[in-house]
């Protein structure tokens, strides 16, 4: 989607404003005992009291409101009767559509206390996310902002998913262009003003291949290593993006 008019942008943001409020109030109630389900219903009462739908559900009839991943779970985690335990890694995921209009985020959260690696491993894909954004300018290619997000996680010691990306949203769920967490020479597309994007970097702290789970939903690392994720959706602008899913 390239957002062209006042009227695009302020749809965007509300929905976006939505999501970022959504997973607020699940960061909020995440906790030891907690079932991911019941992190689920918590998001699809903040959201549906606002008037959105759940983009994954609209879109690939998909289990859940939301997308909740522990541990070693990369992306796409189905909630369920998992109850949390101190310790666990959990990653939050909210796509909403509110008048034709969607926005997705992500975070990942520890639950009680942090074990060994995982809060580095948090913080380095804050801030590989944080440099992604900043190479998102016009003129510049997808896949300069895939080499600043690689080049952040390598630098810390950690390795980004090659199979999987961000993508434009905005319309739809899933627009082009892809968007690698890394330097893909195929990703040549220009970045132009107005486009909109979800930049997510999906990291973990050595080498794992991605595994689709039993459930057909859930995407995990093969050898059970940690995984975490992060992500916004932007609008490419002169200067900074302008980040939607922020309140």
């Amino acid at each position: 989607m390239t957002i062209q008019h006042a009227s695009e942008l302020d749809a965007m943001q509300r929905v976006g404003r939505l999501v970022a409020r959504t997973l607020d109030t699940m960061t909020q109630a995440v906790r030891p005992g907690v079932t991911t389900a019941d992190l689920d219903r918590i998001a699809a009462q903040c959201a549906g009291a606002e008037g959105a739908r759940s983009a994954p559900q609209l879109t690939y009839d998909f289990p859940g409101f939301t997308c909740i991943s522990v541990n070693d779970e990369i992306v796409h985690g189905v909630p369920g009767p998992r109850a949390l335990r101190d310790g666990d890694v959990v990653t939050l995921d909210v796509t909403l559509e509110l008048d034709g209009f969607m926005a997705d985020s992500a975070r990942t959260v520890i639950v009680g206390t942090a074990p060994r690696g995982a809060k580095q491993l948090v913080g380095t894909a804050r801030l590989a996310l944080e440099a992604g954004l900043t190479a998102a300018r016009p003129g510049k290619r997808v896949r300069d902002v895939g080499a600043a997000i690689e080049r952040t996680v390598r630098s810390h010691g950690g390795r980004v998913f090659k199979e999987l990306a961000g993508h434009g949203i905005g319309r739809k769920l899933h627009e082009e262009p892809s968007v690698p967490n890394w330097d893909d020479p195929s990703a040549d597309m220009i970045l132009h003003e107005g486009l909109v994007i979800a930049v997510e970097p999906m990291i973990s702290g050595r080498v794992a291949r991605v595994v689709e789970d039993r459930d057909g939903w859930t995407y995990r690392t093969h050898n059970g290593t940690l995984a975490v994720h992060e992500e916004h959706t932007i609008m490419i602008r002169n200067g900074e993006p302008l980040i939607l899913t922020q309140v």
